[in-house]
């Protein structure tokens, strides 16, 4: 079973027992079923609100339909949290533990703040639960955050991060806060569990169940709660929203977000539609959200019996196989500018919509004027921009007009200020002049119905004038790429840490981020990853939910250490491209979680040459701009150079006087030639001898940004 019948979402409270009139700070379950919006369900209590799920769950089930119910507190801790409380990873057991020491009443009276304490005596120092309504209550729960030590888990999960949730789950006062709801929903869901065909996403396999429990946050779709609430309860206008943006879903794309996200998943649990804000924002709002199709796993499959690959052949391999994996947005043409125009941008009136004249002047009809001095009478009022006159100019009559108005009818052609002179009513003036002269005309510009941008552009400041021009307010664009960028090696630094004997600073990913950001992408830093099987993976899990491409840099051999390469492996879409290329080594290159991953090498020269020349086009075309293949210049060089055939080569290099200079070294690990270039000499794939005064080609690093 792949579809959901009724969609449920639950906001679940911590407080006291509501009034009896529906009020915030209660709890309200949103339901969608069969496509049909059902009023919210409001509850005074969480007693009442499990009776009504009870009751709610048994209905749905005996008229045998699937029911997907999301609640919006964490369905589990960070990872080793549960170990260190019961002794195993299944988190489920704590849900066990927690339901057997939890009391709740009607009136909303419990014992949350006496369970929190005991689970943090359970742990060495301060923590990990702060937060209390009283300051000298619980003495074993800190009043503030300040002085917890979160090392032997984590104070956020990674779903916490993939979706930037604001509150951490063990955190049980001061806004925001979701750790008493946690604590208070768990028993509850650990209840419900037991029932007959309900299973619980991601812990366990919920493929063929006709009940599944997921974890949700409404704050994935808070620009369609400040769009849509006016005068409604937010609480309400929450799951009733969420509600509709999981039931608008088609059920490929929500067996999409329910796929398996991973180990951190599997043990911390995961909020459905991390990482889908915008989609579900777009469906909340009525909005069709469009997604491209996932690429195929054999998408970077290289032809039977190639092994050394020229770059021209690997760069239309490319060009062949990537395709758009973002989806589109419709934005405020004010907020358009670098984004890629999803569709053709058709004009919806002419540009200038009617014939106006391009001066200050008279008009009149040119057919009635000959050679010689003219005298025309003046007819009253005067043809401005914005206040066009209303009525017809006789033939042998002439008005007054002003740059930009529209042509009264009776005028198509006007005379200057400077070549008139005016009095008694009477303009005069000397022929002849040219029908049609200093005016424009209607659509001249762009036509109504006429193209004005084609789709794939990548939006400037003066595109944005001209879809003004021609009656658009507002854009349908493709979502901005997200590129995730991952350095991987024991021996990788933070800049400016303290570097032990063997360790270097991390250059590359500063570098990287920097250069995609140039791109105009939205990029996100996943730090360094230690050469640790477990801990690499872990970081491929982050950055696939987080991003629609990854960049790695090292560990892309096939050495002992080489854990990108081994991992994309063991997914079975991994490839390893010998590009007949200098500087540079083999490019990995594959999919993890349907997310393309470039596995870069490990030196900064060659990280930043594989970037340019390979993953800038490609990244250009998945993000729906087609691919961009940077301009060249041919200049004489400043520099002789033999090289031998069987690569392609690029220089580092910079125009100087009309000429194109090499940095001194060719070596691979001098960075310093980096900042010092300005752009890339190529050099072809067969032997040349270049020497000064010979015709080269300069590509500098601007071309890459367009």
């Amino acid at each position: 079973m792949t579809g959901f019948d009724t969609i449920a979402i639950v906001d679940w409270s911590a407080g006291k027992r509501a009034p009896a009139q529906p009020s915030k700070d209660a709890i309200w379950i949103g339901v969608v079923r069969a496509g049909d919006e059902q009023a919210p369900v409001y509850c005074r209590s969480r007693v009442e609100a499990e009776e009504w799920l009870s009751g709610f769950i048994e209905a749905e089930a005996q008229a045998g339909r699937r029911v997907l119910i999301g609640f919006d507190f964490p369905f589990g801790y960070p990872r080793g949290f549960v170990r260190h409380v019961t002794g195993s990873n299944d988190p489920l057991a704590f849900w066990d533990w927690l339901e057997a020491r939890i009391t709740d009443s009607e009136a909303g009276e419990n014992n949350r703040f006496d369970v929190a304490s005991e689970i943090n005596r359970l742990f060495d120092g301060p923590g990990p639960f702060w937060g209390k309504p009283l300051e000298d209550g619980w003495p074993d729960i800190p009043y503030r955050k300040a002085g917890i030590s979160y090392e032997l888990c984590a104070e956020r999960r990674a779903c916490d991060l993939a979706a930037k949730a604001s509150s951490s789950c063990f955190q049980l006062f001061f806004n925001p806060t979701v750790g008493s709801q946690v604590l208070m929903g768990l028993p509850m869901l650990a209840r419900l569990r037991r029932r007959a065909g309900v299973s619980v996403w991601p812990f366990e396999d919920w493929s063929d169940a006709q009940i599944v429990l997921t974890e949700i946050w409404p704050g994935l779709i808070e620009p369609a709660v400040k769009e849509a609430q006016g005068d409604e309860i937010r609480d309400a206008a929450q799951v009733r929203l969420l509600s509709r943006a999981l039931a608008g879903l088609s059920a490929e794309r929500l067996q999409t977000m329910l796929a398996d996200h991973g180990s951190d998943a599997r043990e911390e649990a995961w909020i459905l539609g991390a990482g889908h804000s915008e989609e579900l924002t777009s469906v909340a709002c009525g909005r069709v959200a469009l997604e491209p199709p996932p690429l195929r796993n054999d998408c970077f499959a290289l032809p039977a019996g190639v092994d050394w690959t020229p770059v021209d052949d690997a760069l239309a391999l490319l060009r062949d196989r990537m395709t758009p994996v973002v989806g589109v947005e419709t934005v405020p043409l004010m907020q358009a500018a670098g984004r890629v125009l999803a569709d053709d941008l058709v004009a919806k009136r002419s540009n200038p919509p009617h014939p106006n004249t391009a001066v200050d002047g008279y008009g009149f009809a040119g057919a009635a004027i000959g050679e010689g001095p003219q005298v025309l009478p003046l007819v009253d009022g005067r043809a401005a921009a914005g206040a066009p006159f209303a009525g017809v100019v006789p033939e042998g009559n002439a008005i007054r007009v002003l740059t930009g108005a529209d042509l009264p009818d009776g005028v198509d052609t006007v005379v200057l200020d400077e070549d008139v002179r005016v009095g008694d009513g009477h303009v005069a003036f000397r022929g002849p002049l040219k029908r049609g002269a200093n005016t424009r005309k209607a659509g001249e510009d762009v036509s109504q119905g006429e193209l004005a941008l084609s789709a794939g552009r990548v939006l400037t400041p003066a595109d944005l004038a001209l879809a003004a021009a021609v009656g658009h307010g507002a854009l349908a664009v493709r979502k901005r790429l997200r590129v995730a960028v991952l350095s991987t090696g024991d021996e990788i630094v933070e800049p400016g840490a303290q570097a032990a004997e063997g360790q270097i600073f991390d250059a590359n990913r500063p570098m990287l981020l920097s250069l995609c950001a140039q791109f105009g992408f939205e990029v996100v830093d996943m730090g360094r990853a230690a050469d640790d099987r477990t801990t690499v993976r872990s970081a491929l899990d982050e950055a696939a939910a987080r991003a629609d491409v990854i960049l790695t840099s090292g560990g892309a051999s096939a050495g002992d250490e080489d854990h990108i390469s081994a991992l994309l492996r063991e997914t079975g879409a991994m490839q390893e491209w010998r590009i007949a290329l200098k500087p540079g080594r083999p490019l990995a290159l594959g999919l993890w979680a349907d997310v393309p991953v470039f596995g870069l090498p490990g030196n900064p020269v060659a990280a930043l040459v594989c970037t340019l020349i390979f993953a800038r086009p490609a990244m250009g075309a998945l993000s729906g701009a087609g691919w961009p293949a940077p301009q060249g210049f041919t200049v004489p060089a400043a520099f002789e150079k033999r090289k031998k055939p069987g690569r392609r080569e690029y220089l580092r290099a910079r125009i100087r006087d009309g000429r194109a200079e090499v940095f001194k070294s060719e070596g691979s690990g001098r960075i310093s030639g980096l900042s010092w270039a300005e752009g890339l000499v190529e050099l072809p794939d067969g032997a040349v001898h270049v020497q000064p005064g010979d015709p080269v080609r300069y590509i500098p690093f601007s071309s890459f940004l367009c």
